[in-house]
C-alpha cells in the first residue's frame, strides 16, 4: 500500500512539474512570436510614413509647378494687353 501511495504522489508531482515547465516554455514561445509581429508592424508603419512623405512632397512640387505656370500665363496675358 505504501508503494502505491508513493507512486501516486510521484505521479502527481511529475504531472504538476511537467505542466509548469510546459507553461513556461509556451510563454517564452509567445514572447518570441509576439516580438516579430510588433517589429514588422513598426517597419510597416515607418514605410507607410515614408511613402506618405514622398507623396506629399510630390504633390507640393506639382502645385509649385502649376502656380509657376499660372504666373507665367498671367504675365503673358498682361503683356498682350
Amino acid at each position: 500500500m505504501s508503494k502505491l501511495l508513493s507512486i501516486l504522489i510521484a505521479a502527481v508531482f511529475a504531472v504538476s512539474t511537467g505542466s509548469v515547465f510546459a507553461a513556461s516554455h509556451m510563454k517564452a514561445a509567445d514572447d518570441k512570436a509576439g516580438a516579430a509581429p510588433a517589429e514588422q508592424k513598426a517597419a510597416d508603419q515607418k514605410a507607410a510614413a515614408e511613402k506618405k512623405a514622398a507623396k506629399k512632397a510630390a504633390k507640393k512640387e506639382k502645385n509649385a509647378k502649376a502656380t509657376k505656370n499660372q504666373e507665367a500665363e498671367s504675365k503673358k496675358e498682361a503683356e498682350k494687353k
